[in-house]
């Protein structure tokens, strides 16, 4: 139980209304913000503006799956309200107060480390990693369906990278009956893709690899499937581009040369938020129990 507790959730999508749900329902005091235009009433849970917060008498705070921009913005899906993490905020909190985050960037760990705050990264446990790649791989093969004019049975699927999510839909591609090969640079990567019995290949041979795909995933968040990749693949390929923003993938390269392309990340938000939710809803419970309840000190 998570009683005692007061807890502010800033933005995010509809993944966020779920988290409300279980947190509330584990008896924390939950103050939202950025959420005044969602009809939304659950016992414990109020809406707040920014500027009206006491972020003194927060235990924690939850930011949206992106976390905040380059300057500290957090984006609200169901606010115009601006919102903006700063120095002066997090001075006003305990000493125990944590961030959890979907994902961070350069400007919310310099905060964090200057504030000695502790800040989570949500994306980058294994758990939730895991949780997700089931509704990741749901949406992916959505939207091959959607924006291909061939089954994916018999086609030749290239998949770019083998952490938690590329694994999970190398296997998904391979069981709908697909040629899939893997592409990897670690050596225990490429020994698990042989292991599954697909075809593993080294990433800086992409160019040669592309050249019979129907399909290419992309999980890596690098300019991996650059305009020489790009080049190389028949003009029927379509690439899915999963990983986070701003993808990995020469978006104008691949318009220019007919072929579609499309930037997927937050498939789960998108195909199935409610289940998505749910797995955020239910690892925030645990760590906020670990992390904030048992570190907090008697008042």
């Amino acid at each position: 139980m998570l009683t005692g507790l007061q807890i502010a959730i800033i933005g995010g999508d509809a993944r966020q209304l779920e988290v409300i749900r279980k947190l509330a329902d584990l008896d924390a005091k939950i103050s939202l913000i950025g959420f005044e235009q969602l009809d939304f009433v659950y016992s414990g849970v109020t809406k707040e503006k920014f500027s009206d917060v006491h972020f003194a008498e927060m235990d924690c705070v939850i930011l949206p799956i992106t976390g905040t921009n380059t300057e500290g913005k957090v984006e609200l899906i169901f606010s115009n309200e601006e919102v903006v993490i700063t120095e002066d905020i997090l001075l006003e909190t305990p000493p125990y107060f944590t961030i959890y985050s979907g994902i961070s960037n350069a400007y919310l760990d310099g905060l964090a480390k200057k504030m000695d705050r502790r800040l989570v990264k949500l994306f980058e446990r294994d758990d939730v990693a895991i949780y997700n790649s089931i509704p990741t791989v749901e949406g992916t093969i959505m939207m091959a369906i959607q924006h291909t004019e061939f089954t994916i049975h018999g086609s030749n699927v290239a998949v770019l990278g083998l952490g938690r999510v590329g694994m999970s839909i190398a296997r998904a591609f391979h069981h709908l009956g697909a040629h899939v090969k893997v592409g990897a640079r670690k050596s225990e990567h490429l020994a698990r893709i042989t292991e599954m019995g697909l075809v593993p290949f080294q990433l800086n041979e992409l160019e040669q690899e592309v050249k019979d795909i129907d399909i290419c995933i992309n999980t890596i968040p690098q300019l991996i499937v650059n305009a020489a990749v790009i080049q190389k693949m028949p003009t029927h390929t379509l690439i899915l581009d999963i990983a986070s923003k701003p993808g990995g993938t020469d978006f104008r390269y691949a318009e220019k040369r007919g072929i579609k392309a499309l930037l997927a990340p937050s498939l789960p938000g998108i195909v199935a938020p409610k289940t998505a939710g749910r797995i955020l809803g239910n690892v925030l419970a645990r760590l906020i129990e670990e992390d904030v309840l048992n570190r907090k000190e008697p008042s």
